[in-house]
């Protein structure tokens, strides 16, 4: 009997250990996890370090300071640019590790090698996708070309250099909490991983299309080109275009392009994706940048302002940090796992940037010869195509080969016959072939090389030349007292409207047609209304030669700016941060008093009657203690299903919707020629836009009665839209959930559900110049550390830190955290 209670003993002992030492699930190794000696407890971070510190290299060359000031932003002092980006990539990994090299396996479809499958094989699909498209082939061509630029291949390898070395010094006892967690350990970083972060932001910034959507429409609707040019125009009304309506253009040989007769294969080789629709618009990420000249600015210099809007997660996208070495004294963000610094300013320049959102990503339906996808028909010959192999790692031992096929177009990222997939941003279309200009060779890091270092505006244009995608609105102002705005990056040559619809992989007269001279981009130098500025609108009027795209976002951001900027007088820094969190609704503006007069306030009750006069006193603002946006919100959304689901959005049909901008237009337009569009197909009845109006403020109420009890406090904007900021994983004990953010995703503040400004910046030029940012995060990626969310509560009160420019190593900055001294070892 002992014998047989001693064995089972020793075999609940071994079941223990092993329990506690390996994963399960999801689940960490739990011993592990828990280890005192190496688990989570490892992770804990003081708030103030040592302030005295020094580190030993044997990769430096010269001796390296760095300041750490209040707000943990590091300050790299290096004797030459080896060092600096030495030091960049080392104190970036010591602060991002996790984070630089998650985004990267999740750009190049590797999350599964450390999730699994993940439920109902999502991740293994987000990582198909991922390969299908061609981002590490991306990534690959872009290395390829940078390698060639012996600067930039050597600011590349030193930044890896450093991040090798930071990965070097940890035990598993050191590995941020996120490894422990998921029971991984660091791999070593490569300049590809690099190359992949800048095609993770390329994707994000220009992977959107709804090009089969559109094809759809065209030949689904009854008189589908009537549809599209009524409801889908290439150019929107009212509009407010970054470069001023009326600039007449004297650009030399320009060369346009007249469409072929037959734009749209025919309907039978047409997809039909999935009978979905995304109704989202281009509305949902917003960012705003402008710059005032020295005549409207109280001190006589400049003042640039920009808030790039992106999806809000923890750690945060930027990374805060100064550079200085013999060569550049930059301050800015940078973009953990990329050298050099984004967005920012240095003693001569300020600059800053939006997305362009030009058409730069069309799908070409492929006529292959066979089966096999050996050959396809284009210009009368059967083609080769090449293959790439895949190959999937899964967690657990699982390994999955796919062969991707190319053409000439780009890879086919569905096969014929298999079902239309929508993971990502775009649909990947059955047979058809992906023509994405971040597949080109390009080396975009040498533009912020450049930035980082430019003097003055032709430092500034001669910067830009080298970039290629995601186009942006590159905003500029300097000491000089310039101000300029272009809408920057390699465009496609096109006929109007190429690349709305799926286009004949058969014919090259579907081919892009070469490229807009880079001298031809659209752009404005110190213009006579003294200040540059856009909100991702259209960047030209119709006088403009080239087609850039037919879509950009609504209207309200760009004409909110622009009204306050014509304004501005003695313009100081804080006025630019007060527009920054504008929190005044356009829309609402244009369109409520219009909407309010087809309702009969004499026939309202209780709860109706009390959000009819909250409407009727609204002032517009999206503040946070204010009822009336969620009213509004609420009756806007329904009033714009109602008006477009029956003719769009049908099982069968799933079609996307007209933008807001054209429902907003037929609203305003509906008194003195009624829209037909308002009427429900699928009643005998016609309906108008007063019937609209008053049924869905009904609903409205009523579900805002569901959601929210009797109309009071639980209504008001600040609790019914709020904004979580999620880690990158989703945990929520890692995550700041439910803040209650003022604004809305289409006006200036566009704060949305899980969006918003993710890096606010304003710079003061002058003799001096002086910077103020922040952004919702902190610079720590440790979930573990104060400074890993300590700016959320300034930046959600929309708050600025004045940024510690620093000029010399021995300047005095109050409160640093340490100074570290950096030798070659």
């Amino acid at each position: 009997m002992k014998i047989i209670r001693l064995i089972i003993s020793l075999a609940l002992t071994v079941g223990l250990f092993y329990g506690l030492d390996n994963k399960f699930g999801s689940l960490p190794p739990v011993g592990k996890f828990f280890n005192p000696f190496a688990g989570f407890w490892q992770n804990a971070e003081p708030r103030q370090p040592d302030q005295q510190l020094s580190w030993q290299f044997p990769e430096l060359e010269e001796e390296v300071e760095i300041i750490i000031d209040q707000r943990q932003v590091p300050h790299i002092f290096a004797k030459n640019d080896h060092d600096l980006y030495f030091m960049q990539g080392y104190i970036t990994a010591k602060y991002r590790l996790w984070q630089m090299e998650f985004q990267t396996h999740a750009a190049a479809g590797r999350l599964t090698e450390i999730l699994g499958k993940g439920p109902d094989e999502v991740l293994l699909r987000l990582d198909q996708h991922r390969r299908r498209i061609g981002m590490v082939y991306a990534a690959e061509r872009a290395l390829e070309e940078m390698s060639k630029d012996p600067e930039i291949k050597a600011v590349m390898e030193a930044y890896t250099d450093g991040v090798n070395a930071y990965i070097r010094q940890l035990s598993a006892k050191d590995y941020p909490l996120e490894y422990k967690l998921l029971d991984y350990e660091p791999e070593p970083w490569t300049p590809l991983k690099s190359a992949l972060l800048l095609k993770y932001m390329a994707y994000d910034l220009s992977g959107a299309n709804d090009d089969a959507e559109m094809t759809q429409i065209l030949q689904q609707m009854k008189n589908g080109s009537e549809v599209i040019a009524e409801l889908f125009p290439n150019y929107p009304t009212p509009h407010d275009p970054i470069i001023p309506a009326g600039t007449v253009w004297d650009f030399k040989n320009v060369k346009t392009i007249k469409p072929p007769k037959n734009i749209v294969a025919p309907p039978e080789q047409q997809p039909n994706p999935d009978g979905k629709a995304d109704n989202q618009d281009k509305q949902d990420l917003g960012s705003n940048n402008w710059a005032i000249s020295a005549e409207k600015s109280a001190s006589g210099y400049p003042i640039l302002a920009n808030d790039p809007h992106l999806t809000l997660n923890l750690p945060s996208i930027w990374f805060e940090i100064q550079l200085v070495s013999d060569k550049v004294n930059v301050y800015g963000v940078s973009l953990p796992g990329s050298p050099c610094v984004t967005i920012g300013f240095n003693r001569h320049i300020s600059w800053g940037v939006t997305n362009v959102d030009p058409d730069v990503l069309d799908w070409y339906k492929i006529k292959f010869k066979d089966e096999s996808l050996a050959e396809y028909w284009y210009e009368g010959e059967w083609k080769p195509t090449t293959s790439r192999k895949e190959t999937l790692y899964v967690r657990g031992g699982e390994v999955l080969v796919d062969t991707v096929i190319y053409t000439h177009h780009g890879p086919v990222v569905a096969k014929p016959g298999t079902k239309a997939n929508t993971m990502g941003a775009s649909t990947a279309l059955p047979g058809h072939a992906l023509r994405w200009l971040a597949h080109d060779p390009s080396n975009e890091l040498r533009t912020f090389y450049e930035l980082n270092r430019a003097q003055n505006y032709k430092d500034y244009r001669e910067a830009l030349v080298h970039y290629v995608c995601p186009a942006q609105n590159f905003i500029f102002s300097d000491i000089n007292k310039d101000i300029a705005i272009t809408p920057n990056g390699k465009f496609p040559l096109k006929w109007k409207g190429q690349g709305k619809f799926v286009l004949d992989g058969t014919d090259a007269k579907h081919e892009w047609q070469g490229w807009i001279p880079n001298e031809h981009n659209p752009h404005l130098r110190n213009p006579a209304r003294g200040f540059v500025s856009s909100a991702n609108q259209f960047p030209t009027d119709t006088l403009y030669p080239y087609y850039l795209n037919w879509e950009y976002a609504t209207y309200e951001r760009g004409w909110r700016i622009n009204e306050v900027l014509e304004s501005v007088q003695k313009g100081t820094p804080q006025t630019m941060i007060a527009l920054q969190n504008d929190n005044l609704g356009l829309l609402a503006r244009d369109v409520l008093p219009e909407l309010l007069k087809y309702l009969d306030a004499n026939k309202l009750k209780g709860e109706g009657q009390k959000a009819y006069q909250a409407l009727q006193g609204w002032d517009f603002m999206y503040e946070t203690k204010h009822i009336a946006p969620t009213i509004f919100e609420a009756w806007w959304d329904l009033l714009y299903e109602a008006t477009w689901s029956d003719d769009f959005g049908n099982k069968e049909r799933g079609l996307r919707y007209p933008a807001i901008d054209k429902t907003a237009e037929l609203i305003l337009l509906n008194d003195s020629i009624p829209v037909a569009w308002f009427d429900d197909i699928n009643t005998p009845e016609k309906e108008t836009l007063q019937d609209l109006a008053q049924q869905t403020f009904d609903k409205a109420i009523k579900t805002l009665i569901e959601k929210h009890g009797a109309y009071g406090e639980a209504w008001t904007w600040g609790k019914t839209k709020t904004t979580s900021i999620l880690h990158l994983t989703q945990i929520p004990a890692f995550s700041v959930l439910s803040l209650p953010t003022a604004g809305n995703k289409r006006i200036v503040n566009a704060t949305g559900k899980r969006s918003g400004p993710s890096w606010r910046m304003v710079v003061a030029m002058g003799k001096t110049n002086k910077g103020f940012g922040i952004y919702p995060g902190g610079q720590s990626g440790n979930p573990g550390s104060f400074y890993y969310d300590n700016m959320i509560e300034p930046w959600l009160k929309g708050e600025l830190a004045e940024l510690t420019f620093m000029r010399k190593v021995n300047e005095n900055v109050p409160n640093a955290l340490s100074r570290i001294t950096c030798k070659k070892k």
